[in-house]
């Protein structure tokens, strides 16, 4: 195996779901099908550095879970990502318990119920708080 390749999001709307990404996660449009279909609908390919993110029109997910995509930040951008997901007004969910000295996390779902996360530690972090425990 040699990583990972993408990752695809099923939303209900092309443009908002465009929105939520360039904003949120400072996404580029690197593909768009207009109508075109060449796989099950029409769709959108963004980069995230060198992650591929595609977006595949359909009906949002039902319902919400804690399943979810965690992003790495840095400490001193936990600020100005809080107030971009607030200025989108999306919904910001109660982070779960911590332990002392655990990373910061913004836990926060898209328009179509997908749940993600804005993490500043790292799972060598992670490990060491947890063994202090």
């Amino acid at each position: 195996m040699q990583g990972l390749s993408h990752m695809t999001f099923i939303v209900h709307d092309l443009e908002k779901a465009t929105l939520f990404f360039e904003t949120i996660l400072d996404a580029k449009e690197v593909y768009a099908s207009g109508d075109e279909t060449h796989s099950l609908s029409r769709e959108k390919f963004f980069l995230i550095g060198d992650l591929w993110i595609a977006i595949m029109e359909g009906e949002s997910l039902p319902s919400r879970t804690y399943n979810h995509i965690a992003f790495k930040i840095e400490n001193d951008a936990y600020d100005m990502y809080l107030e971009r997901i607030e200025r989108l007004g999306l919904e910001i969910k109660d982070g779960r318990a911590r332990v002392g000295g655990e990373a910061k996390s913004i836990y926060f779902y898209d328009f179509d119920n997908h749940l993600f996360e804005f993490h500043t530690g790292t799972l060598a972090e992670r490990l060491r708080e947890y063994e202090k425990e």
